[in-house]
């Protein structure tokens, strides 16, 4: 019996941890950064700078002011600076 115990191989700490440390530098490798091309495309679109409710600014896409549809053309400023109030 002693014999078979002895033919078993036991792992030890020491074994395991280089294991697992190796296994926690692989994502500092890189593997899988492909450059998609839509970020390529996306880098080449035009964007415009709005002025949020909150007083914050926002890029958005130019296309996408185009294809939007506008609920109020002209206001007075009165109705401006009462829609810039914090309301909190």
């Amino acid at each position: 019996m002693e014999e078979l115990n002895n033919n078993k191989k036991q792992i030890s700490r020491r074994k395991i941890l280089p294991i697992l440390g190796g296994g926690l530098l692989i994502p500092l490798f890189g593997f899988g950064n492909v450059i998609s091309e839509k970020s390529t495309e996306s880098s080449n679109e035009e964007y415009k700078i709005l002025l949020r409710k909150d007083g914050t600014t926002v890029k958005v896409k130019a296309s996408t002011l185009k294809n939007s549809k506008a609920v109020k053309k002209n206001i007075s400023n009165n109705s401006f600076y009462n829609w810039l109030k914090n309301k909190f």
